[in-house]
């Protein structure tokens, strides 16, 4: 891939679009939905992505308000809630590319204590960055095949919600079924670190799953 400075410029000016893009979106109501053909998706809001660990990002905890009231309020509509945690075996694959982190049976791999408390989700571990090969996952979905809507937080955006998100979206093309994802923005995020700006990975992951046809809000209310 080569670039050239007119093709900084065209990035540059399509990174300014998106970001705006961002600034003007609208909040979605909660009540607007099918309760009956909704799911809300939690991703690792867990210790080890938040408060500990070699993959841990205070600012991630910027995510836990939000999206425990969207949990609260899934409770409290009947909507089925499925929270992934991240959890690994001392040898997991996974660590070939990154540091260790979330072992099972460490406090790392714990749900947030601000979702926990509140309960009520469907508890699933999984041992890679996409939740969606889980088994248990799997059944789920096949379970409720009237289940068509999907609201998506976590962390991290360019990873496992990205992943998680393009997987659920090209499972119901290839069964030539529409399905619609919803992601709000103030619920995800990413960790910061050098050659890994939170900032440029947020936007591209926006970008790459608004093309695929999923769905942002500013954020989820009653």
């Amino acid at each position: 891939m080569r670039l050239t400075e007119a093709h900084v410029q065209r990035i540059a000016s399509e990174a300014d679009s998106l970001i705006k893009e961002l600034s003007s979106l609208d909040a979605l109501k909660l009540s607007s939905l099918d309760k009956n053909r909704t799911a809300a998706v939690f991703v690792d809001i867990i210790n080890g992505f938040i408060r500990e660990g070699a993959m841990s990002d205070s600012r991630i905890a910027e995510i836990i308000p939000p999206s425990a009231e969207i949990l609260k309020s899934c409770n409290a509509s009947g909507i089925m809630t499925i929270a992934f945690a991240d959890c690994h075996e001392k040898d997991a694959a996974e660590f070939s590319a990154f540091p260790p982190h979330c072992i099972a049976g460490t406090s790392e791999s714990e749900i947030a204590e601000e979702l926990k408390e509140i309960g009520g989700y469907i508890l699933i571990p999984k041992n890679s960055t996409n939740g969606f090969h889980e088994e248990k996952f799997r059944k789920l979905l096949e379970s409720r095949p009237e289940i068509d809507t999907f609201i998506v937080t976590g962390d991290c955006t360019d990873i496992c919600v990205l992943q998680f998100c393009l997987a659920l979206k090209t499972c119901f093309t290839q069964k030539n079924r529409t399905v619609n994802i919803i992601i709000p923005t103030d619920c995800i995020e990413t960790y910061d670190a050098p050659y890994h700006s939170s900032d440029f990975a947020n936007l591209a992951a926006y970008k790459l799953l608004k093309d695929s046809g999923i769905t942002f809000v500013s954020s989820i209310t009653d």
